[in-house]
Parts: structure tokens; C-alpha cells; sequence
């Protein structure tokens, strides 16, 4: 079992989903038939992690709350914390110091979707790892995110923020496992051009101390982020489709925990019930064997 502590970034305006985010976060907005925040929490649980931090906005939080809880109803627990404004992805850290306490973290960010089977498995690779990975995936557009640049022998470079002329078709995606260096760190970093503390400076800190692992996403892997009315849109159509032909869920915290042993078969039961009307309820009681 992993001691890493799980982050989940959650906070922001989702100022380019307007009209549709003005009432509500981006992060509780559905992605099919699930809240968008179920997805990134789903990846968490499948590494083992079951202490979260739910970085939101003060306005927002209550709205998460009420539909996350403290996390037990999923044999986790939940705390939450606060984010004043928006300051940057590695101002999370800063946030995060006490909570984490000294132990290595997970942190994704609220609006990313990761699917594939391969997962749990190169998850559990960075995990014992020391110092940071980040998780680089194949993308036809590379000038829109961080980019790695590899050097000869595979290791990076650096990591280049929306460049111009894109060293690699690699974008580094909103999954981090860093050790616990990591809030002294995102604290020493200087706030950009743009006021922000920005997480690739962050990792910076970590390629100079050649303490920086890139965990390759092959074919298998499906990476989605919903910063978009689009990518929202696609976001939900895939995750239809998967389930339509498998008869499967994504981003299912109930089946990740009762598969991890954290939920028994009557908390099970007990979480269905509450969805008695839906396929999404028909699906947990599917879960338990007869």
C-alpha cells in the first residue's frame, strides 16, 4: 500500500467554458453520466492512494461537498482546502504543505480524463520511484501544452512550455508524482510573467537535480482534457462509447474501492440503493457475486 497523499486540483474561473461555468465549477459539470471530478479522483484511488486533498475555490467547495462528502462512503477520506485565486498549477503545493505532512504526493488536475488498461501498473512505477515523474502522451498539436524535449539518450531535456516549434510530440499531462520536496520547491519558485507559479518551473527544480522521470503513455492510453466546449463534448462522447460497447464504467469510485477492498459488499449495496433509478446503480449491484 502506497503512503503517497493524493491532490486534486479543482480550483479556477473555467473561464473559456463560459456561459456554462459561470454558475457552476467546470470540475462538477458531467462528462456523460458521471461529474467531470469523478474521473480524476478514480485515477488516484486506482493507485492506491486513499488520503485526497481537494483544492477548490471558497465558492465552489460547498458545491463539492455536498457531492463528495468526507470521502468514507468510498473508504477514503477527503480534506479540503481552500485556494484563494488561482496562482499557477505548482502553487498547489504550497497549499497542500501541512496536509501532506512530509509525504510524496499524486496530484492531477480536476478537468483531466486518463483511461487505459496499462495504468494502475505505470502508476505503481512512478510510486517507488524517488524524485518526480510526469506522464508524457502523444498529441498532434504539441505547440498547446508542455512539451518534452529528450535528449539523446532519453532522458529530458527539458520541458517546454506552448512552444513555438515543438521539440517532440509529447505533451506532459495533468498527472505529477513527486516526493516530498515538492512544497519547498513549488515554493521557491519565482512567479512567471504572467503572476503565476507555473508547474513548469517546477519540474525544472527537479530535471536540474536529474531527479525528473517521463513514464511514456503508448497507443493504449487515452488522455483528455475538458478545458473546452469540444474537448468536454469528445470527453463525454468517449466515455458513452466505452461504456455503450463494453458494458463497463469509467471513473467508477464505487467499483475501484470495492476492487481495492475498501468497500464491503453491504457498503456496496448501501451505494446502489442510492442510485436504484439509474443504470449506474444496476451496474454497482452487477458488481457484487451471486
Amino acid at each position: 500500500m502506497t503512503n503517497r497523499k493524493g491532490i486534486i486540483l479543482a480550483g479556477g474561473t473555467g473561464s473559456r467554458l463560459w456561459p456554462i461555468t459561470q454558475g457552476v465549477s467546470k470540475q462538477l459539470m458531467p462528462v456523460y453520466d458521471k461529474p467531470m471530478i469523478y474521473y480524476p479522483l478514480s485515477v488516484l484511488m486506482l493507485a492506491g492512494i486513499r488520503e485526497i486533498a481537494m483544492i477548490t475555490t471558497s465558492e465552489d467547495q460547498a458545491q463539492f461537498q455536498r457531492l463528495l462528502g468526507d470521502g468514507s462512503q468510498w473508504g477514503i477520506t477527503l480534506e479540503w482546502i481552500v485556494q484563494p485565486k488561482p496562482e499557477g498549477l505548482a502553487q498547489a503545493y504550497v497549499l497542500a504543505e501541512s496536509f501532506l505532512d512530509g509525504c510524496a504526493s499524486a496530484m492531477v488536475l480536476g478537468d483531466n480524463i486518463f483511461y487505459g488498461h496499462g495504468l494502475p501498473t505505470q502508476m505503481a512505477q512512478a510510486d517507488v520511484r524517488a524524485g518526480g515523474t510526469v506522464f508524457g502522451y502523444r498529441v498532434s498539436d504539441p505547440e498547446r501544452y508542455g512539451v518534452v524535449d529528450f535528449a539523446p539518450d532519453g532522458t529530458v531535456k527539458e520541458i517546454v512550455e506552448k512552444p513555438a516549434k515543438a521539440p517532440s510530440n509529447y505533451a506532459v499531462t495533468g498527472l505529477y508524482f513527486l516526493d516530498e520536496t515538492a512544497p519547498a520547491r513549488a515554493a521557491a519558485v519565482q512567479p512567471s510573467a504572467r503572476g503565476e507559479l507555473e508547474i513548469a518551473d517546477l519540474l525544472e527544480s527537479y530535471r536540474h537535480d536529474g531527479a525528473l522521470n517521463v513514464e511514456l503513455m503508448g497507443r493504449g492510453y487515452a488522455w483528455l482534457d475538458t478545458g473546452t466546449h469540444g474537448s468536454l463534448l469528445d470527453a463525454g462522447n468517449f466515455v458513452r462509447t466505452l461504456q455503450d460497447r463494453q458494458g463497463t464504467q469509467v471513473g467508477c469510485p464505487e467499483e475501484i474501492a470495492f476492487e481495492q477492498g475498501w468497500l464491503t459488499v453491504e457498503g456496496l449495496e448501501a451505494r446502489a440503493a442510492i442510485y436504484a433509478k439509474t443504470g449506474y446503480g444496476a451496474y454497482l449491484l452487477g458488481l457484487i457475486p451471486r
